[in-house]
């Protein structure tokens, strides 16, 4: 009987692991493959070499820089302004609404929200009329116009803002559904024995967030490695704003190269599957 029941239960797997087999492991092994080879019929075998050129070449090495600025000033930005206004907006009669008005750029298309930004930086010569909102604002406070697509001081930090407008809205509904969890009890307790409400935030709120905290972290880190319409559409990677994944599209579709194009996606996989892995192991230690 016991043996009859684990044999229908491998049965109904079984689709599941075909379907992982072809769409995951397969298409993962293949790339891997993949990168060791180059040309556009991929029968030249070049070991290391596609890996060797990331990590040498200039033009990669700045692509690496922009994603570790994507990485460190995306997730911490997001991750604080969630918090800050989910602690906000649990303080007022408008809570649903204030939470609506904020995430709904996570209702709204990426691209669009990508070309929504590509025309806020709009930027016209000095003397000539700004239609881009951010340099019409700073005319009218007496400032200069800022290419803000073109100056590479600038340019990625005016895409990773419009990536934490764009995510700030994700971490404010998990950061706020958190809160709603902490027992009231607990806040009034400390209320009664006379801690003021920043140290309420401090000693209380934040310890008791921390595993949601590292969740949303995590989930934006995520993303920040592979971080791809903003750029794609607000600069294809151009003025020095590209980014692994947008790295990866123009090797395969604009230079054919597809052994670089793998050996990009094997460097996004291993970016990524640790922390998944960790994500994994910490919701079976809360189970």
């Amino acid at each position: 009987m016991r043996s009859r029941l684990a044999t229908a239960a491998w049965l109904y797997l079984l689709p599941a692991f075909v379907l992982l087999g072809v769409f995951l492991v397969y298409p993962v092994a293949n790339t891997i493959y993949l990168s060791f080879f180059s040309g556009r019929d991929m029968s030249t075998f070049v070991g290391f070499d596609n890996y060797r050129y990331l990590f040498t070449h200039p033009e990669t090495l700045v692509v690496f820089r922009n994603n570790l600025l994507w990485l460190v000033l995306f997730t911490a930005s997001t991750v604080t302004l969630g918090l800050i206004l989910a602690v906000l907006a649990n303080q007022v009669r408008y809570e649903a609404v204030a939470k609506a008005i904020i995430f709904v750029p996570m209702a709204v298309s990426f691209t669009a929200s990508a070309v929504i930004w590509r025309f806020m930086y709009i930027y016209r010569p000095p003397g000539s009329e700004q239609t881009g909102v951010l340099n019409a604002a700073l005319g009218s406070l007496g400032f200069d116009p800022v290419p803000w697509i073109t100056n590479t001081s600038v340019n990625n930090y005016a895409l990773i803002a419009a990536g934490i407008w764009m995510w700030t809205g994700f971490a404010l509904v998990v950061v706020s559904a958190g809160l709603k969890g902490i027992p009231a009890e607990v806040l009034e307790a400390a209320r009664v024995d006379g801690a003021t409400e920043f140290q309420i935030f401090v000693h209380v709120i934040l310890p008791m967030l921390r595993s949601v905290l590292l969740v949303v972290a995590v989930t934006l880190t995520i993303n920040s490695l592979k971080v791809f319409d903003l750029v794609y559409v607000m600069t294809f990677g151009n003025f020095q704003t590209d980014v692994l994944a947008n790295r990866m599209f123009k090797e395969m579709f604009t230079f054919g190269n597809f052994g670089r194009a793998s050996a990009v996606a094997v460097m996004l996989l291993l970016a990524i599957v640790p922390l998944m892995l960790s994500n994994v192991r910490r919701f079976r230690r809360e189970e």
